[in-house]
């Protein structure tokens, strides 16, 4: 043993004097740089070494580790940061909206909505098979139903198949022609359990009008034509760039196994329910994966313990691809809660239906299948917009940690709702409140669909960001896009304001800048399972970061929102450059 000794250290030193030899590939100096390492926040310069984080620290320190074979940059006093990271995107989905006709949530009369329909389907862009569909439908559009159907059920509409899809992805509204495809009808109404007829909206006479949401929209998406292999990769790509273009070098998909058409808000997954997983493969073999991307598998939200198996085969087909994690599963607690879809629970009854909405999960067995998921050693995240959801969300998570303290960070996102009795709760149970905060605008949305149908209570607490992190929970920044834009500056800038067009939704819930940065880095990180890996600029973590414009922790909130990437790093390799 004694003789043994020696010879470690001799090659203790030799590893460490290989180390000191091996060349800095990068080194990027005299910037303003946030690290979101809150053990050292602020720095001066970066250096990278194969595609990692070597060390940040002044221009001196960095300077001096740079050689022969070093490039090195000049940042003339601009500010870098972390690869920003989205929590919560449908992003393979948002690159198929980026080419076809879509309203992106602009509301119109009905004669401009069917000259724009006449116009789509002229070039195309509206086509799907023989079918017409419009993306991107504002909600307000759906209280409309009737004179949607006296527009687009006769004259050069009557034959023809037509779809507007909301842009919130939950609500729908079909002509007769495409209800008929989907065999919907006054006589399958009549047969419809309570839970599900109020996912189909209804004429006087009892036949439907038209509006769909969650169960009911699953039954015409089933009957839509599916994108190609191609069309798919060609989605991917798309959304990769236009991410990295904004500064996102990771995020979180949340239904990865689900694909367009499939009956997402009831999926019944089996090992062949692969969704877009196959995609994000074939993406990671062209060398276009250039975001880390942490997919989902949805489960049934009526799903058992045992149903997990099935996950797990889907999981296993996937292992050992290049950016690509399967940390977890995703779970739909309840639906949205604008009118008229109204599907999100609630606590006290919504004032038009005297209805509390619909809680997916089952509330005496749900804290089973969580600690389930987290006894795998798998995250869960739950999609809660009602209070009553988030309530019992929170229940089930709160089951998991009696059971064990795995230490796994669980997530639940949206939170429009929060009853102020569950802020308290999230920090003790290591919850994290993943937040679209891009939605908290005074509109028409949070406020004209809203406010006539919710107790005042709940209306003060809509999206209570400030509440949350008051009482100690971790805010992760998201965008659910294509349901609403990708971009975190805008959705930073209206954290910050909170102000819309109908005024400021609830000043007191604002957030400052600095909660932010971290919410899009380190915090979105750790949402997502990664957080060992990236998020910050540490040594040893993945040289993902972004050159920006401006100093984002000085200028105003409209620069803020209007902040633009100049450069974009992954893995210590640029892939974003504005073109001049």
């Amino acid at each position: 043993m004694k003789r043994f000794i020696p010879n470690l250290l001799m090659a203790a030193m030799s590893f460490a004097s290989l180390e000191a030899m091996a060349a800095t590939d990068l080194v990027l100096f005299n910037g303003k740089i946030f690290t979101a390492d809150r053990n050292q926040p602020k720095a001066q310069a970066l250096a990278v070494q194969d595609g990692k984080v070597l060390q940040v620290g002044s221009d001196a320190q960095i300077k001096a580790l740079i050689d022969s074979g070093t490039k090195v940059i000049d940042l003339g006093g601009k500010t870098l940061m972390p690869g920003l990271i989205d929590s919560h995107s449908h992003a393979i989905f948002g690159g198929l909206e980026m080419v076809v006709a879509n309203m992106e949530d602009e509301v119109v009369d009905l004669d401009e909505l069917e000259k724009r329909l006449r116009a789509w389907r002229d070039d195309g862009k509206a086509r799907h098979g023989d079918i017409l569909t419009v993306a991107g439908m504002s909600s307000a559009y759906w209280a409309q139903s009737e004179a949607l159907g006296k527009k687009f059920n006769s004259g050069e509409w009557a034959d023809v198949p037509v779809v507007f899809t909301g842009s919130d992805h939950h609500t729908a509204w079909a002509n007769d022609v495409m209800l008929k495809r989907a065999g919907i009808d006054a006589e399958l109404l009549k047969t419809l359990p309570a839970a599900e007829l109020g996912t189909i909206g209804t004429l006087k006479d009892g036949r439907p009008n038209g509006f769909l949401v969650d169960a009911g929209w699953d039954r015409v998406a089933s009957k839509m034509p599916s994108p190609s292999a191609g069309e798919m990769l060609k989605a991917a790509q798309a959304a990769v760039s236009y991410n990295n273009s904004l500064g996102i070098t990771a995020w979180m998909d949340p239904a990865a196994n689900a694909a367009p058409g499939e009956p997402l808000f009831a999926l019944k997954p089996t090992e062949k329910t692969v969704g877009m997983l196959p995609v994000y493969k074939a993406l990671s073999e062209t060398g276009n994966m250039t975001a880390h991307v942490a997919a989902l598998l949805v489960a049934n939200s009526k799903s058992v313990p045992a149903d997990l198996d099935t996950l797990d085969k889907v999981r296993q087909q996937f292992q050992g691809i290049p950016n690509l994690t399967l940390p977890g599963i995703k779970i739909f607690a309840d639906g949205v809660i604008e009118y008229p879809a109204q599907s999100a629970a609630m606590i006290d009854p919504y004032s038009n239906s005297h209805k509390q909405g619909e809680l997916l999960i089952d509330p005496k067995h749900f804290g089973e299948l969580v600690s389930a998921i987290d006894q795998r050693g798998w995250l869960v995240h739950i999609h809660a917009i009602g209070d009553r959801a988030v309530r019992e969300s929170l229940n089930g998570i709160e089951q998991a940690r009696k059971d064990r303290q795995s230490g796994i960070t669980h997530s639940i996102t949206h939170l429009q709702m929060v009853n102020p009795k569950e802020f308290a709760r999230f920090k003790p149970l290591n919850v994290i409140a993943s937040m679209q905060l891009l939605w908290a605008s005074a509109d028409d949305y949070t406020t004209d669909m809203i406010k006539p149908y919710v107790s005042a209570l709940a209306f003060r607490y809509q999206y209570p960001a400030h509440s949350l992190l008051k009482q100690g929970a971790t805010i992760a920044g998201a965008s659910d896009w294509p349901v609403s834009s990708p971009n975190p500056w805008n959705a930073m800038a209206q954290a910050i304001t909170r102000v819309g067009p109908l005024g400021v939704l609830n000043a007191d819930e604002s957030l400052d800048r600095e909660t932010m940065f971290y919410a899009y880095t380190i915090n979105a990180a750790r949402t997502i399972g990664l957080d060992k890996q990236i998020g910050s600029l540490s040594a040893g973590k993945q040289a993902d970061f972004i050159v920006v414009d401006r100093d984002v922790f000085s200028v105003d909130n409209k620069a803020l929102h209007d902040t633009q990437v100049l450069q974009t790093w992954f893995g210590g390799r640029q892939v974003y450059a504005p073109t001049l």
